[in-house]
């Protein structure tokens, strides 16, 4: 495979994580002002990225495995560190929310309970 080949790749896979990455911190904007509605929409659009980054990465494995010699560059290297990080990132996103949605419920019961005692 030649090295422009290996690049365009590697940028493909930038590019989508990148914008994955983006959508995640507007996820974690929207939990942070109670909008899971929001927070959910931007991390499915978040996973819709990811699919991108990782069919680019799939292609290139693909190539390797039927034979072709792939040269590892820096830029390669980046991309899979850049897609990886981001992965993760929406994960603990994930778990953020859950968090999120917890605190609110407890808030919501808090705010229940107050109401009743001075009621």
């Amino acid at each position: 495979m030649k090295s422009e080949d290996i690049q365009v790749v590697a940028f493909e896979i930038i590019l989508h994580s990148g914008n994955a990455r983006t959508m995640v911190h507007k996820a974690f904007e929207a939990m942070r002002e109670k909008n899971f509605k929001l927070s959910n929409e931007n991390l499915r659009l978040s996973n819709d990225e990811l699919l991108l980054a990782h069919k680019s990465q799939t292609n290139l494995l693909q190539e390797y495995a039927e034979g072709s010699h792939i040269d590892m560059e820096i830029i390669l290297v980046h991309a899979q560190d850049h897609l990886m990080t981001t992965m993760t990132l929406r994960e603990m996103a994930i778990e953020m929310q859950t968090l999120y949605e917890e605190v609110q419920d407890i808030e919501k019961r808090n705010q229940t309970r107050a109401k009743k005692a001075t009621g």
